[in-house]
């Protein structure tokens, strides 16, 4: 099966909008995509070629996972989300430790944001126990690590669980690299549309130390005079 789905990716391929994915993902030399590989192939197809194949066995997901293309990883993470959801608690643990030991070719921003918090966050939503493994992740040297371990943290805020979010983003707030900055502004910005108060809250003592760019996600959906407000350092 494995040979039928790259077929069906390889024809799926857009040339042009790959040129466009290069410069979008940052594929330069220095830049954090260096030397990403992408065929030009919407997400709404990945979907659709891994709707397809969703029955694509452990192995052939792996190799998928290892490609140096682009679209390949992205397809393999999206049927393994498919079949964390669909799993019994056998196969979602197997595809947590997977996931976890698989983040060197989890490595730009969009194959993160399209699992992390469905696998790793899904996982560790009923195992409260095992969310330290998101402080290890926080604290990696690791770009990608960094980021999973925030936007993991999405399958709690759904749950209106904020404490992980929270403690993640104060080990992030000084981060240094700006995709850091724009998770978890994200998150906190996801937190405070359904707490505004715990929001707040975080942000009274550190919006003024907070990277710009992590403040302006976070305070996205505020009214404007309060928005304003937080930029200019005067709440």
């Amino acid at each position: 099966m494995i040979t039928a789905i790259k077929h069906a990716i390889v024809s799926a391929a857009d040339p042009k909008r790959a040129e466009v994915y290069r410069w979008f993902f940052k594929t330069g030399k220095g830049q954090y995509g260096e030397g990403d590989q992408f065929l030009g192939i919407v997400v709404p197809k990945c979907r659709s070629i891994a709707k397809e194949y969703h029955n694509l066995s452990f192995k052939e997901i792996q190799t998928l996972l290892h490609s140096s293309i682009h679209e390949e990883r992205l397809i393999a993470l999206l049927i393994l989300v498919s079949q964390f959801q669909k799993g019994n608690e056998k196969t979602k643990e197997k595809i947590f430790r997977f996931y976890l030991r698989s983040t060197k070719w989890i490595n730009n921003w969009d194959l993160v944001d399209l699992s992390a918090d469905k696998i790793v966050g899904a996982y560790l939503l009923p195992c409260k126990q095992e969310r330290s493994v998101l402080t290890e992740l926080a604290r990696s040297s690791s770009l990608w690590k960094r980021r999973i371990a925030i936007v993991s943290t999405f399958a709690f805020i759904r749950e209106k669980q904020y404490t992980d979010t929270i403690n993640i983003a104060k080990l992030l707030l000084r981060d240094s690299h700006d995709l850091i900055h724009k998770a978890v502004g994200w998150m906190l910005r996801e937190m405070g549309k359904r707490d505004i108060a715990t929001l707040v809250q975080f942000l009274q003592p550190r919006y003024k130390i907070m990277p710009r760019t992590m403040l302006r996600y976070a305070i996205e959906k505020f009214p404007e005079e309060a928005r304003k407000a937080y930029l200019r350092g005067e709440v």
